[in-house]
């Protein structure tokens, strides 16, 4: 293990990316690898990605959150692109706030399946796993590609009952 991958935990920040969500009242859900890892998926990644409903005052509250993390809000793709980064270079905290993603229709419905959970004594809202999984593969890049069988695996996996043996597939 080398001293870049020593003690790596996520958690610190998500706790205070979730505080400080939650003291602004912005509502978003925890999409992506960051989410799938979240419940159980062997997968990593470097930022946390969040659908939000994009609305004036929800714009509002992301530049409160920005300023709260003492960060810089990118809107790094062209102009009318719905994806906001919030960036803090001296962690290299990277949160990216989407209006859209592939594959999934409505805010209200990733919010509606998404798991409530606690981080930093605050709630987060976590997409659920099939979300996930269906914005990866309408994307279709070939990173989300790569993760796919993995993710599909981990679903699997969280939906046998305990103790279910698993039968191996048939291959035809």
């Amino acid at each position: 293990m080398s001293r870049y991958t020593r003690n790596v935990n996520a958690e610190p920040l998500l706790g205070e990316v979730a505080r400080r969500f939650h003291e602004a009242s912005l509502e978003a859900v925890l999409i992506g690898n960051a989410a799938a890892a979240l419940q159980g998926a062997p997968v990593t990644t470097v930022d946390f990605d969040f659908l939000f409903r994009k609305t004036p005052r929800n714009l509002q509250k992301m530049k409160a959150v920005a300023r709260a993390l003492q960060a810089t809000i990118l809107h790094p793709y062209y102009p009318v692109s719905d994806l906001y980064r919030i960036v803090r270079d001296e962690d290299g905290l990277q949160v990216d706030l989407m209006a859209t993603v592939h594959g999934l229709r409505s805010f209200a419905g990733v919010r509606d399946r998404a798991t409530r959970m606690e981080f930093g004594g605050a709630p987060l809202l976590v997409a659920a796993l099939a979300d996930i999984i269906k914005s990866k593969r309408a994307a279709g890049r070939p990173r989300d590609r790569a993760v796919l069988g993995i993710l599909e695996a981990s679903r699997e996996k969280a939906t046998q009952p305990p103790g279910a043996a698993r039968r191996p597939r048939s291959r035809k």
